[in-house]
């Protein structure tokens, strides 16, 4: 039988929705039949769980299968991808002053009905700055999850045209898009589009299409949440950070936030040896959150594949390194 601290893992990433998880435990519970000698209830439970991740991927693409919008605009299909997040702001690990940003404009929007009664609007125009890896395009689904919006992400490639004026034109497509079918539209990678005009490259249509931006975004009026985010915001023009409502910057995690990144990810085992998250963070300092991540999931595939229920903090140690 499975041990009582395996079925309570189940029970609880099955209450919190995190497959992943809850499929890691189950095949921990069949390997560890399979070592007893029961090897029918081990291959039973393998089929089973196969079966049920096969119902669930279908479930999940199905559900974030690209949706066509204002069919009669063909254009837009090239331009827009969407899809409806399920994560939230509870979901990520974040600095105390984004965490603090990003809660207000959660309730600002939540409250937006009492604002516009003083002749007030809520935040909804903002730029993410800060090193790869560290949330700013999870944020975009977060926000669009706590207020059970959808995602628009902004294919700037299908944007950038090389003839003169297609660009302006379906970028204005997009701007006219936003009062019909509110949500949160990102313009990820946004320095491909936002960068200095004074700079001596692409000065034709990626000046015009700049402009168009700081044209639109001033006009617009819509209850849709725009999202840039950039890597490098000195390369961005100084005139679009005044049309913005919020610019929230992005740092590398701290030592206490690595600690609790990998103790997140990794909460659901236990360690062959004694483990200090706080002291296995400083080996991790300068890593960004995705590469934390990928690191903590290296480190459950070589348990699974090393065999063993348990994980080793050298092979944690190693993976961190390894992402340096």
């Amino acid at each position: 039988m499975a041990a009582a601290e395996q079925i309570k893992s189940l029970i609880k990433f099955f209450g919190e929705g995190d497959d992943d998880r809850f499929y890691t435990v189950a095949m921990q519970i069949a390997a560890s039949e399979a070592r007893k000698g029961h090897t029918n209830v081990a291959q039973e439970l393998k089929s089973l769980i196969e079966k049920a991740k096969s119902n669930r991927s279908q479930t999940f693409s199905d559900r974030n299968r690209t949706i066509p919008i204002l069919q009669p605009k063909r254009e837009l299909k090239d331009i827009l991808d969407v899809f409806h997040p399920k994560i939230k702001l509870k979901d990520m690990i974040l600095d105390i002053e984004v965490s603090t940003s990003l809660k207000k404009i959660i309730q600002e929007q939540e409250n937006w009905e009492t604002l516009q009664k003083f002749n007030l609007a809520p935040r909804r125009k903002l730029l993410l700055t800060g090193p790869p890896g560290c949330g700013k395009t999870m944020t975009a689904q977060a926000l669009a999850g706590e207020l059970g919006l959808p995602v628009f992400i902004v294919r700037l490639d299908g944007v950038v045209s090389k003839f003169m004026g297609e660009s302006i034109a379906k970028l204005r497509l997009i701007f006219d898009t936003m009062p019909e079918n509110r949500g949160v539209y990102l313009f990820d990678e946004f320095d491909s589009i936002g960068s200095h005009r004074d700079q001596g490259q692409d000065v034709g249509e990626i000046k015009r299409i700049l402009n168009s931006f700081l044209i639109n975004i001033e006009k617009d009026q819509s209850n849709s949440i725009i999202i840039a985010a950039t890597n490098l915001p000195e390369m961005l023009d100084k005139a679009l950070f005044r049309r913005f409502d919020d610019v929230i910057q992005y740092p590398l995690p701290t030592i206490k936030e690595i600690a609790s990144t990998l103790k997140k990810n990794l909460q659901a085992f236990d360690f062959i040896d004694k483990i200090d998250y706080s002291n296995i963070a400083k080996i991790a300092l300068g890593l960004n959150y995705s590469d934390i991540v990928r690191a903590s999931e290296d480190t459950i595939k070589e348990m699974i594949m090393g065999g063993s229920e348990k994980l080793s903090k050298k092979d944690l140690i190693k993976a961190l390194e390894k992402r340096k």
